[in-house]
């Protein structure tokens, strides 16, 4: 037996006992990082970051967005300020994750929540559906529930990526919300 061998199998023991215990610490990392931007649900005193707007009461789509640096995440009570905020160009502070919510799922007028990652969701814009700044933007998980809602309420279809700042007008709700 050749005694030479031994220490340059425990090296590689060793090594490979390291590679394995920073494999799993680099996984719990991920998934501490996963945890801690999951989404948050909505409750009575959740309001909205542009307008203080309480979520709860009004319909349709809400979002939320985990900033860097944020133990919280700041809510929108609708999507169009989600992507008006998102695409305008004073923003500066780097987004972690965004959800949306499905609404193939989630109950249009109390919609509670079915949080979906933002940038893998499929949108309807200029349907003849209102959330709480009027006409709003509504967020799907499928592509097929978008196109069921197309066909009843109208609208076309994009992805995330296909909204444009001009899609995006905030002048809609605020001025016709007779219960603020």
């Amino acid at each position: 037996m050749n005694f030479s061998l031994y220490p340059l199998r425990r090296a590689s023991w060793l090594a490979a006992l390291i590679l394995a215990v920073g494999g799993l610490s680099a996984c719990s990392d991920e998934a501490a990082k996963a945890q801690s931007f999951a989404p948050v649900e909505i409750d009575r005193s959740t309001s909205c970051e542009l307008d203080g707007m309480l979520l709860i009461d009004y319909p349709g789509p809400k979002a939320q967005v985990h900033y860097a640096g944020q133990d919280r995440p700041v809510f929108f009570c609708d999507t169009v300020e989600l992507f008006n905020s998102l695409l305008a160009g004073e923003q500066v502070r780097p987004v972690r994750m965004v959800y949306v919510q499905d609404m193939g799922q989630a109950d249009w007028e109390h919609p509670e929540g079915h949080w979906i990652d933002a940038k893998t969701a499929t949108y309807v814009v200029g349907s003849k559906r209102h959330g709480s700044m009027g006409t709003t933007i509504a967020s799907f998980a499928q592509k097929a529930d978008a196109e069921k809602f197309v066909t009843e309420y109208g609208g076309t279809v994009y992805p995330y990526d296909g909204i444009k700042l001009d899609m995006v007008d905030l002048t809609g709700g605020a001025l016709h919300d007779t219960r603020m």
